[in-house]
Order: structure tokens, then sequence, then C-alpha cells
């Protein structure tokens, strides 16, 4: 047993130790450093921004260290193919604590939109290793991370919030997340982007709904969910997966578990019937206790084995994906 036990310790501190060379390796590589005691480049992460040339085709690595960084942030469309790296996910947090009925100096409420912690306008955009949070808590509308920019890829990230968590926001944006975390109450992934989330973890907390597309009705899909796992510490039937915030919002699971916060019904159409006909909201071979499809709405889909087959990062978000699966 004492064998086993400093095999087993050894194997760990070499995959520590692994873990730390990989992470000097690329903070020695990053073209900028951003770290809060002064050690980096830079002190904050917006100056780090500042810093990365307009419309830069090459990419622009930008390594956070450990720290809670409070920052209102904004990736300018000019600032192209930056890429943030985090330290470590649970331990590299750009947070901030805006919320919808928050008054501006003008006496105004600054709205879902700006109540964001994080604006992504530049293209390419792609972050490792990192949360996102909108701290404000459980007080209305209080969005993470907003996404217009198009070929945008979260990898290992956190997105933490109450309502309204995540907003890929743009119309044409393509956006991919894989093994992130996206927790949150009411409609907390909402939109018009096209997403995918894969092999995500999906935390529901307290009552709501996860998704309310907004899907244009020419966009063929809208936020899928691929092999992800739905959890979270909310009580039995007290969430549906989804909702249209526009009439042709599109939501998909496929391969997920489903825990036993899920409603039997599945979906709801937000009070407008006519939205029914016009959305598209389907699952396939889902898992778990929130997965039965015997009371299901009649309106949503369940598909074939040959619709599934669509259901692909590569073919919904197109060829770029494939350098991050």
């Amino acid at each position: 047993m004492w064998k086993n036990y400093k095999i087993l310790t050894t194997q760990i501190g070499l995959s520590a130790l692994l873990l730390m060379v990989s992470l000097a390796s690329v903070a020695g590589m990053a073209d900028f450093v951003v770290a809060s005691d002064g050690t980096g480049d830079f002190r904050t992460v917006q100056e780090a921004i500042h810093a990365v040339p307009d419309f830069r085709k090459n990419e622009t690595v930008i390594f956070i260290k450990n720290g809670v960084y409070k920052e209102k942030l904004i990736l300018a469309g000019s600032k192209t193919n930056v890429v943030f790296i985090g330290e470590e996910r649970e331990k590299t947090i750009l947070t901030y604590d805006d919320f919808a009925s928050k008054k501006s100096r003008f006496g105004e409420e600054i709205g879902t939109t700006g109540s964001t912690s994080f604006f992504v306008f530049g293209d390419g955009f792609r972050a490792e290793n990192i949360t996102f949070e909108n701290s404000a808590g459980p007080v209305g509308q209080a969005v993470a991370v907003r996404i217009d920019g198009d070929m945008v890829s979260f990898i290992n990230c956190r997105f933490s919030g109450f309502q309204d968590t995540l907003y890929p926001h743009g119309e044409k944006s393509r956006q991919y997340y894989r093994d992130c975390t996206i927790e949150g109450t009411v409609d907390f992934i909402f939109g018009w982007s096209t997403a995918v989330f894969d092999r995500c973890t999906i935390v529901c907390k307290d009552h709501g709904y996860i998704t309310a597309p907004s899907t244009n009705e020419e966009t063929p899909f809208g936020l899928v969910f691929l092999d992800c796992k739905i959890g979270g510490s909310a009580p039995d039937g007290s969430f549906y997966l989804g909702r249209p915030w526009r009439p042709f919002g599109k939501a998909a699971f496929l391969r997920c578990e489903m825990g036993k916060m899920i409603k039997p019904e599945g979906w709801h159409n937000w009070g407008k019937p006519e939205a029914e006909k016009t959305s598209y909201f389907a699952e396939y071979l889902n898992t778990g206790p929130g997965a039965s499809t015997s009371n299901r709405v009649g309106w949503s889909h369940q598909l074939s084995e040959k619709e599934s087959t669509t259901y692909t990062p590569e073919n919904i978000l197109g060829e770029w994906v494939l350098k991050h699966k």
C-alpha cells in the first residue's frame, strides 16, 4: 500500500511539475504578461489589450497570472486574434459587478448590455484557463461576457453569474466552447449567435431556463450542446432547457447527461404559442433523470440518427474549429 501511495504521489508530483513547466513556457512565449502584483508587463488586462496592434493577422498572446482583476473590459473590433491564457482557471478571475437596473450618472438604467463585464468584439479571440464573472449577484440581468466577434473560442473557462450570464450576441458570430463551466439561473445562455458547447458543464442554480436563443430565421443552428453534463444545486423540476427569446430561436442538446432539475416538459414557449411553430428545440440520446422524453412538449423535436450527424462542431461552425478540438 505504501509503495502504491508513493507511486501515486510521484505521478501527481510529476503532473504538477509538467503543468508548472508548461505554464512557465506559455508565460515565456507570451507577447504580454499581466500580473496584479507588478511582476508582469501590465497590472491590468485592459492595458494589455490596448497594447495589441490593431487588425493584427497573427495571434497576440496575453498571459494572465493568478489574481482577481476587477475591470470592465472591452476587446475592440480592431483587436483581432487576441489570446488570453490564464495561469489557473479557478484563480485567474476577470470580474465586474454591474447589473441591468443600475443607474448611470445620468439616472438611467444601464440595461442588460450595459451590465456586461467583458465585451468581445474582436474576431479570432481565444481564452483558456480563465474565470469570467459578473459578481453582482441575484439582482436581475447581469452579463459576464458578451461576444460579437467571429471565430471565438473558450477552452477550459468558467462563466459565473446568475441571470443572463453568457451572451453570445453577434448575429453572424460563431463560437466554440470546450470543457467550460457555465452557471446561472434565468436565461443564462442567450442570444443570436451560433455557438457549440462541447463537453461542457452546465450548472443550474435556484430555478430558471438554461437557454433563451434569439436565432435568426435563416441561421441553420443556434445554441448546440454536445456531450455536456447538466447539474447544479437547483431543486428537482426547476429548470427548462430553453425558451424562444425571438420567434426562430434554436437550441439542441445531444448526448447530454441531464440532472433531476430538468422539468419533464423540457421546453417553454415564453407565453408565445405562435413561437411553437417557428422555433426549433431538439434533443438526441440524452441520459440521466432529466432526459426522459415521455412528457416533453409536443412541439419539441427528437432528432433521428441521420439528423444528428449534422450536429458536429466543424459542420456547424466551419473548419477553423478543428484546431481547438
